[in-house]
């Protein structure tokens, strides 16, 4: 159920309010927008009668959500969420961020020459992969927390943001100092113990789409982090695995906009992972930021031939430089900001 207040809810009728919902048995998820204040209770609300909550001082209206995310769902806040991070780069909104890197931190110089370029074109994130989750047991695996030190130092150099992987609850604690945004792959999607955990580290959390979810089970395990009470999450949309062969995956392009309309999360498009073809990259990403989307995630690589891991889907600095010149062409003509 969602409870919306009136503009001019005073703090005592809210609390009056959360009360009376807690006394009916549900949990209460506060937000409090540009306008109003918005009350989720979540729970067992199908039995509780409507009704009295709607006579309550302050009380604008009440409905009943029938979808099975409450807290993800665009009811909750309605004007849609914008995530701020540390150096002023917002997700969500009228701007659109860009994160970028090497799938694999693979040394100190590789991370530095990275970081110097990518803040160069215009990017606020650099992306780096220090827990690798790969398909062979036999491919590398990463540089675990030294890696995460050296990408931490590199964008600090060069004042940008930090995101990474994390594979399990294990190594939450010791990547909080290095990372400004956590990345749960599309294989840890429905990895339900470790999105209770990240509901409980307030800090943002990127999702990713899982390779043959649905969405709804996409917003179904947003729902997991925000139940524990971080709101920032980020989801991505990577691809998903269908009968085609000519890409690695399928990026689908539509479920932005879907997404748009169901959720007020921010949305990102990965077009390295949708589409695992250096020269699809670009295509994939001028769609998505055409299509809505509220960052783009791209690998780039010094020497991406040579890239220790996913090199077939990793652009060159050069290519990279050229696609942000395209990309700021069209967030412009779709009313946004790069």
């Amino acid at each position: 159920m969602i409870v919306s207040m009136q503009e001019k809810a005073t703090e005592e009728q809210i609390y009056a309010v959360i009360e009376t919902m807690e006394e009916a048995g549900v949990n209460v998820h506060r937000t409090t927008g540009a306008i109003q204040t918005i009350l989720a209770g979540v729970g067992p609300t199908a039995n509780v009668d409507l009704s009295k909550f709607e006579v309550l001082p302050g009380v604008l209206n009440v409905i009943r959500i029938s979808s099975p995310y409450k807290l993800a769902g665009r009811a909750f806040r309605p004007e849609g969420t914008v995530i701020e991070f540390r150096n002023g780069v917002k997700v969500g909104g009228e701007q659109v961020a860009v994160m970028a890197g090497p799938c694999s931190i693979e040394s100190r110089e590789q991370m530095f020459a990275t970081a110097a370029r990518v803040k160069a074109i215009g990017a606020g994130f650099l992306r780096g992969g220090a827990f690798k989750p790969r398909s062979s047991p036999y491919a590398f695996q990463g540089m675990g927390i030294p890696g995460l030190q050296m990408m931490y130092e590199a964008a600090q150099e060069h004042g940008l943001l930090t995101v990474s992987e994390v594979m399990e609850i294990a190594q939450i604690e010791p990547m909080l100092p290095y990372v400004d945004l956590f990345q749960v792959g599309a294989r840890n999607m429905q990895n339900f113990n470790l999105l209770r955990e990240l509901g409980q580290a307030r800090k943002p959390v990127l999702l990713k789409r899982g390779i043959a979810a649905t969405i709804e089970e996409l917003l179904l395990s947003s729902e997991y982090i925000m139940a524990g009470g971080n709101y920032e999450v980020i989801l991505c949309e990577r691809g998903i695995r269908t009968y085609e062969t000519a890409t690695r995956n399928t990026m689908d392009i539509s479920a932005i906009p879907v997404i748009h309309k169901l959720s007020h999360l921010p949305i990102v498009g990965d077009p390295s992972h949708g589409t695992g073809r250096r020269d699809m990259v670009a295509p994939m990403a001028r769609a998505a930021v055409a299509a809505g989307a509220d960052a783009i995630l791209v690998e780039v690589h010094p020497n991406a031939d040579k890239a220790a891991s996913d090199a077939a889907q990793t652009l060159y600095l050069d290519q990279f430089d050229e696609l942000m010149g395209q990309l700021r062409v069209i967030a412009t003509a779709v009313g946004r900001t790069m």
